[in-house]
């Protein structure tokens, strides 16, 4: 349709949004809005509508972004924990044990998440960048009410 050449063209992003799919949705009120505008020669009204359904199409996609990426992170961090079992590991150990390598990667979609929820903790918590860090379960874990 032509809202999502037209919008495409501004930014990329516009040709993955269900633009049209909101808009048939809608449909009544669409042409309800294009009437109104030709009828009083301001477009103001269609325009608004069409930033409405922009709008909505938009925290649409995002909603679902959101929803993959926590599916995905519940997932590394479930991982995490089953390789972490009882035992108090390094993040090299960790890895190892995931069979990963790049440890910015690993920091981002395992441990931090893990941190953040309080599943694990640090065994030296007063300084996150020794050495000498390992990583225990917390206690009393229950990843399913934490995540």
């Amino acid at each position: 349709m032509w809202h999502t050449l037209l919008l495409g063209k501004w930014h990329e992003l516009f040709f993955w949004l269900p633009i049209e799919e909101l808009i048939q949705s809608r449909q009544k009120e669409y042409y309800d809005a294009l009437r109104l505008a030709d009828q009083s020669a301001d477009s103001s009204c269609f325009v608004s509508l069409m930033l409405e359904i922009i709008k909505d199409s938009l925290i649409e996609a995002s909603n679902a972004s959101s929803d993959q990426v926590g599916d995905q992170v519940a997932e590394y961090v479930s991982r995490l924990l089953a390789v972490l079992g009882n035992e108090t590991l390094s993040a090299i150990e960790l890895m190892g044990r995931l069979g990963l390598s790049h440890r910015p990667t690993f920091r981002k979609n395992h441990l931090d998440p893990a941190l953040d929820a309080h599943l694990i903790e640090r065994t030296i918590p007063d300084k996150p960048n020794s050495s000498k860090q390992e990583y225990r379960k917390a206690g009393n874990v229950n990843f399913f009410r934490e995540i």
